[in-house]
């Protein structure tokens, strides 16, 4: 919320602006974070996702604060009804990745406890983002990144 406050006060060009690292501008990191709860609390539900290209928000072109943060809202309370719900943190959870940039194509498989931790660390890894770019404009403190998922989560290559 601390960094949603910073980035209200961004004129939307500056919102826009690209800043040559990370997702590219803070529209675009915000877009990603919105996508990445929805996309994690579907799998955690079991549910299918569907293709990206399908996806009413989309990194590449955000849309305006007012707009994500109106969509975010419900999706946020809808998150914390998940993680409540839980009561079997160590259930296997596993679903196949779309393919990536190279063709590739994955059989994930986590538990609760390792999605509420990428849930998590993949938000402070991000907020990182949001608070170098600010700062690069003249408007917030940087720190550091980590990204969980990456270098935690089991992964099974599906077309060897």
């Amino acid at each position: 919320s601390r960094v949603l406050v910073a980035v209200r006060e961004l004129t939307p060009e500056r919102y826009l602006r690209p800043m040559g690292f990370g997702l590219g501008t803070a529209g675009s990191t915000l877009a990603h974070l919105y996508t990445s709860e929805w996309y994690y609390v579907e799998r955690w539900q079991g549910h299918e996702v569907p293709p990206y290209a399908t996806w009413p928000v989309q990194y590449q072109h955000p849309p305006a604060l007012a707009e994500l943060e109106s969509r975010w809202r419900p999706l946020m309370q809808h998150a914390r009804g998940v993680i409540a719900a839980e009561r079997n943190w160590q259930r296997p959870i596993s679903y196949d990745t779309f393919a990536d940039e190279q063709g590739r194509r994955f059989r994930i498989t986590a538990t609760p406890a390792d999605i509420f931790a990428q849930l998590a660390l993949h938000e402070a890894h991000h907020r990182a983002q949001l608070l170098a770019m600010l700062r690069l404009m003249g408007d917030a403190p940087t720190v550091e990144d980590i990204d969980y998922s990456e270098m935690m989560y089991e992964r099974v290559p599906l077309n060897a």
